[in-house]
Parts: structure tokens; C-alpha cells; sequence
């Protein structure tokens, strides 16, 4: 269901009560809000008043849950789709199966825009950055896992740094962000992972 049809039944199934959405489902209105908000206005136009107006809550609904805008925007940006990892047993299914559907997910859902935004904010906001940076870190976690399980079972060498293998993997979507303006296709899935682990693999 699409943010503002649910934000939509949200409303109508408290309607009933006090006309304002409960704990909870003010809770999930104020994130779909903050996510739609990021998307039309950006980061810096967002504002804790516009985000309570299209939710349908107070301010003061906001602030007993997060302290700013800050929090509430990594938390929002926390809820979206991740790389929903694969373990087939094989490094190479496993990478282009998983960066495929992340990269499908990209493409259909308010990541592809909510993602490129909040990017480029981190450049001139240290405060957004730092509180990004463990959220960011967590959704490359499933490649560092793939090359783990493949460091044991000896597909790759045991030297091989996993942490930059997955930034390998992962890193041509922030690059073509910055250069095209948009993600790679799914169908670039294959590819990009070709080519990654033409230097992770040992050679003959």
C-alpha cells in the first residue's frame, strides 16, 4: 500500500476516537509523512510542522518521540527497503541476487528518491552524517556476510579484506548517483559483480 493510502486508512480507522490517529499509527503516518516530505521539498525545506500538518498530529505528537527533525528523518530513512540477502551457497549467485533485488527495490519504491537526497545532505551536515552512518553501515552488512560465508568455504582468499570486497560491490550504485544522476538497472547487476570479483578471486 502506497504511504498516503495508508496514512489514509490510518486516519479513518481512529476517526472513531479522538479524530487523531493512535500511538501507533500516528507513529507510521509521521514516518510515511517525513518519507513524502523528503521527496518533494528535500532535507533542508523539511520542517517538523509540515511533517505533524500531513500526518495529522500535533507537533508535540513529534517531539515526544524524537528530539528533531534529525532523528526522525535517519528513522523514517531506516524503514525503507535493505538488501534482502541471498545465500544460494555460491559467491557469485548470492552477489547478483542480492544486488539485483536491491536494485529492483531502488527503482520502485521512495528509496531511489529518499536515498540520493539524504546523500547529498551528508556532505555539508556533519550531525545527519554521523546518525546516518551506523544506518548505512547495517544495510551493507548482508554483503559482508555473502564474501564471509565464501572466505569459509574458500571461494575467495583468506586475506581478502570483506569489508572493502562489499564496498566493491555496492559502491558503483553511489557512482553513478554522483555522476548520472540515477542507479544503475537491475540488468547491471550481473555485470557490476563480473567485474568486482575479477580482483577478488584468486587467479590461476
Amino acid at each position: 500500500m502506497a504511504a498516503t493510502d495508508r496514512r489514509a486508512a490510518n486516519r479513518g480507522s481512529a476517526a472513531g476516537n479522538s479524530g487523531r490517529p493512535r500511538s501507533e499509527e500516528a507513529h507510521q503516518a509521521i514516518l510515511d509523512a517525513t518519507l513524502e516530505l523528503l521527496i518533494e521539498v528535500g532535507f533542508s525545506a523539511l520542517t517538523v510542522e509540515g511533517v505533524a500538518s500531513r500526518a495529522g498530529v500535533g507537533k508535540a505528537t513529534i517531539y515526544r518521540r524524537w528530539t528533531s527533525k534529525l532523528p526522525l528523518v535517519v528513522e523514517a530513512f531506516g524503514h525503507l527497503p535493505g538488501f534482502d540477502e541471498v545465500d544460494t551457497g555460491t559467491l557469485e549467485i548470492d552477489l547478483k541476487e542480492t544486488l539485483k533485488g536491491y536494485l529492483q527495490v531502488f527503482h520502485s519504491t521512495s528509496l531511489g528518491a529518499v536515498f540520493p537526497s539524504l546523500v547529498g545532505e551528508r556532505a555539508h551536515n556533519p550531525e545527519l552524517s554521523k546518525m546516518l552512518e551506523p544506518v548505512t553501515a547495517n544495510r551493507r552488512e548482508p554483503f559482508v556476510r555473502i564474501f564471509e560465508r565464501a572466505r569459509e568455504r574458500g571461494e575467495i582468499a583468506d586475506d581478502v579484506d570483506v569489508n572493502l570486497a562489499a564496498d566493491l560491490v555496492v559502491g558503483p550504485i553511489s557512482v553513478a548517483l554522483f555522476f548520472r544522476g540515477r542507479a544503475p538497472s537491475p540488468k547491471m547487476a550481473g555485470p557490476i559483480v563480473d567485474l568486482a570479483l575479477s580482483g577478488i578471486l584468486p587467479r590461476d
